[in-house]
């Protein structure tokens, strides 16, 4: 066992810099991108670090920092969102941000260890540790099934538009893992282990698993893992409790986003009796999508704006009880 990091701070940590209306710049500032941190930030010192790449591999790898950056460099503009708190998975959080990762392809690291065919799952550890909701981690352990590496863009991540990671953010290396939620993409990776089966620590096994609808009198629960980011939509402007004239254009526009990219965005102006169409902008590799709709109001009064995103196969927001339910913004209008 590798010996631990310091963490500063220690335990659960939390920094969420803005809110939806606030989510005005394409691509977020890195001092706008939220933290969070289930078991304490880990402060790494980059020349002691290094990442071991092992399990079932034919060649067993130990990196440096500098041997990352000496791979080829891949940019990766991508949505990033929190999953939410895992205690309470139906409230919406909105933590959502758009950045552009840099550093090497996790497929170029597995080509190098060359991987065993009995392997399915890679495990990856952070140098994070300690209590959360009643579990004790020894690290911070995810898995991914191989079949996501294939597509070539997820990244062992050592820059944040284009900077080196701070501590926050998982310096000095993480796990990119684009249209999958936060939780996946582990920071202060120290360890990666291809195995042939899922991983058993606690933020596989007991937080991060939605049950899945079954059929009445049904004897078992069934659950997947929380992975592919479902449809969800934010409305940025008008900001909440906005006062409109009436008579007066408006334009109500926000941001869309899913692992499938999105489709259809509907925006409401009457609190979801009616919706009329958006226009959306087209998807750059992962990033976020730009929507909006012109809208001129006719009657003074308080308005409840929706919006609501479908994607590409053919998923749509619900209405409530989920982390991606539909956004609401207050507003009124005056004459």
């Amino acid at each position: 066992m590798r010996a631990r990091a310091v963490l500063d701070p220690g335990g659960l940590f939390r920094y969420i810099p803005l809110r939806p209306h606030q989510f005005t710049e394409a691509v977020t500032p890195t001092r706008d991108l939220f933290v969070l941190a289930h078991l304490g930030v880990a402060r790494v010192d980059p020349v002691a670090w290094s990442l071991d790449i092992d399990g079932l591999v034919r060649c067993p790898q130990r990196l440096t920092l500098a041997d990352l950056q000496r791979f080829p460099k891949r940019e990766v503009l991508s949505f990033h969102e929190c999953a939410g708190n895992p205690l309470t998975p139906e409230v919406p959080e909105r933590r959502v941000a758009n950045v552009v990762w840099g550093g090497v392809t996790l497929e170029t690291l597995l080509d190098k260890v060359g991987v065993e065919p009995t392997a399915s799952y890679i495990w990856s550890y952070g140098l994070d540790h300690g209590p959360f909701a009643g579990t004790q981690n020894d690290s911070y352990l995810k898995d991914l099934p191989l079949r996501r590496v294939k597509a070539g863009d997820v990244l062992v991540a050592y820059e944040l538009n284009g900077e080196p990671l701070s501590a926050e953010h998982g310096f000095p290396a993480r796990l990119l893992v684009p249209g999958w939620y936060g939780t996946n993409s582990v920071k202060w990776l120290y360890r990666m282990v291809l195995a042939d089966r899922r991983a058993d620590g606690p933020f596989t096994t007991v937080f991060y698993n939605e049950v899945i609808p079954s059929s009445p009198g049904a004897s078992t629960v069934r659950t997947r893992p929380v992975w592919e980011v479902a449809p969800e939509s934010v409305i940025v402007a008008p900001a909440p409790d906005e006062r409109l004239q009436v008579g007066t254009p408006a334009e109500i526009w926000g941001w869309a986003w899913s692992a499938k990219g999105i489709r259809t965005v509907e925006v409401s102006v009457d609190g979801g009796e009616t919706w009329h169409a958006a226009a959306v902008n087209v998807r750059e590799q992962w990033s976020w999508q730009r929507f909006h709709v012109a809208w001129r109001p006719s009657e003074p009064g308080g308005v409840a704006l929706l919006c609501r995103a479908s994607d590409l196969a053919g998923a749509t927001q619900p209405p409530r009880g989920a982390r991606n339910a539909i956004h609401a913004v207050p507003v009124t209008v005056v004459t």
